[in-house]
């Protein structure tokens, strides 16, 4: 009952977001149940099935990390002070976060069998009822337990990973600071060695005030992400000797299912490896003599190199795959099939609409170090030039390694 109170009264945005993962969720258990109707309907050749489910996995993902990114950025859910009083510490919103997503998931996939069912011609009395009754196996009795187990993935699937996402994390221990690390005498630890500036009547303050920051640490999986994208192009490349190249379902048939692990394995790598690259960006922007647009910029970007990269690396995956299959069938015009193209629709929106909302999530995040720039007098046309900044260093990174991943993909599916 609370989750859903706190799901009614949230904002407009937020509610157009959770619309967003049962939109998502009711497309890809469309493409389920599609997939159960054609078995249905074919019961003998089991390998077009087996593929038409392998390939509903790529749309299934995508909701998934959608619906994990919408939990994330979720007001309703996000610890604040006085909730533990009464009862909803950081375990209690992870549960209740993790109901919502199932909630707004559940609500995508009855309407996904609503939809199906009335294709099929089992709720007569609406507009186009019965329209997909041949494609859709009506003269065969529906399953319904099958139909309920896979309606029920992507909820489970959402929930679970909205869950593990936004589990309480534990503080690490810090060692304690020894008398003397620092050069000051353990015998005067309060003292310091500057005696003259701005900071000389501040005791604690730091001895010099143009010292910089500590360094971000860099995230450890650029060599895991290129081992990975590498395997996945050697898998496709594998793949492309054995049988035809890219097999989607609805008009396309066959097709070997190595090319799906092997594109699979090159978005994960990418994936794994976004975030080191979004903060190598970072620290490019500020090396030889960075101004304070340059600072601005590359700081921010190393701060959310594991927020934004890894949205980064799907849409670069996603992208790397739609430019592969177009150089492949660049003169073959093929006739996509409608779920086909509700696949692609699914998996193209579901990535973009993750990229953005990890991009609220950020901008969230850094509020307050907007607050505090602007009330020290900083301009507003410096903000916007730093978030331009960002968005084209992660543009020139970013879209030539999607390129090369492309081309390297496509050349052995190309005959």
């Amino acid at each position: 009952m609370l989750a859903l109170r706190l799901a009614r009264g949230a904002h407009s945005l937020v509610q157009l977001r959770r619309l967003l993962v049962a939109a998502a969720s009711a497309g890809t258990g469309f493409l389920l149940l599609c997939t159960l109707g054609y078995a249905l309907a074919h019961p003998d050749p089991s390998a077009g099935a087996l593929l038409r489910l392998l390939w509903c996995l790529a749309p299934a993902a995508a909701t998934v990390h959608l619906a994990v990114a919408v939990a994330r950025t979720d007001p309703g859910t996000r610890p604040r002070p006085g909730l533990s009083a009464i009862g909803l510490g950081p375990g209690q919103l992870m549960a209740i976060s993790a109901v919502t997503t199932a909630l707004s998931t559940t609500l995508g996939s009855v309407l996904a069998l609503l939809v199906f069912l009335h294709l099929r011609g089992d709720l007569p009395g609406m507009p186009f009822d019965g329209d997909a009754a041949a494609f859709l196996a009506s003269d065969h009795p529906l399953p319904l337990p099958a139909a309920v187990t896979l309606l029920l993935l992507v909820p489970l699937a959402a929930s679970l990973a909205s869950a593990v996402a936004l589990r309480p994390r534990s503080p690490r221990p810090t060692r304690p600071r020894r008398p003397g690390a620092d050069g000051d005498s353990p015998r005067e630890p309060s003292r310091t060695r500057a005696k003259s500036g701005p900071y000389a009547d501040q005791p604690g303050r730091p001895m010099d005030p143009q010292q910089p920051a500590p360094p971000l640490p860099t995230p450890g999986g650029l060599p895991w992400g290129t081992a990975v994208i590498a395997a996945g192009l050697a898998v496709e490349a594998y793949a492309s000797r054995s049988g035809p190249g890219l097999a989607l379902p609805g008009r396309f048939t066959g097709g070997p299912a190595r090319v799906f692990g092997g594109w699979s394995l090159t978005a994960l790598g990418l994936m794994l490896a976004a975030p080191a690259v979004t903060h190598l960006c970072g620290r490019l922007l500020q090396a030889v003599r960075p101004g304070v647009l340059r600072l601005l910029a590359g700081r921010v970007l190393q701060e959310e190199a594991r927020r934004i990269g890894r949205p980064l690396g799907v849409v670069c995956a996603v992208a790397s795959g739609a430019y592969a299959m177009a150089t492949v069938y660049s003169g073959a015009r093929p006739s996509f099939g409608p779920l086909s193209t509700l696949g692609a629709l699914l998996v193209a929106g579901c990535t973009v609409a993750t990229l953005l909302t990890s991009a609220v999530e950020a901008k969230h995040a850094r509020a307050d170090t907007t607050a505090a720039l602007l009330r020290m007098g900083a301009p507003t046309t410096v903000l916007r030039g730093a978030a331009l900044l960002r968005a084209g260093a992660l543009l020139a990174a970013f879209g030539p390694l999607t390129w090369v991943v492309a081309e390297l993909a496509a050349v052995p599916l190309v005959r």
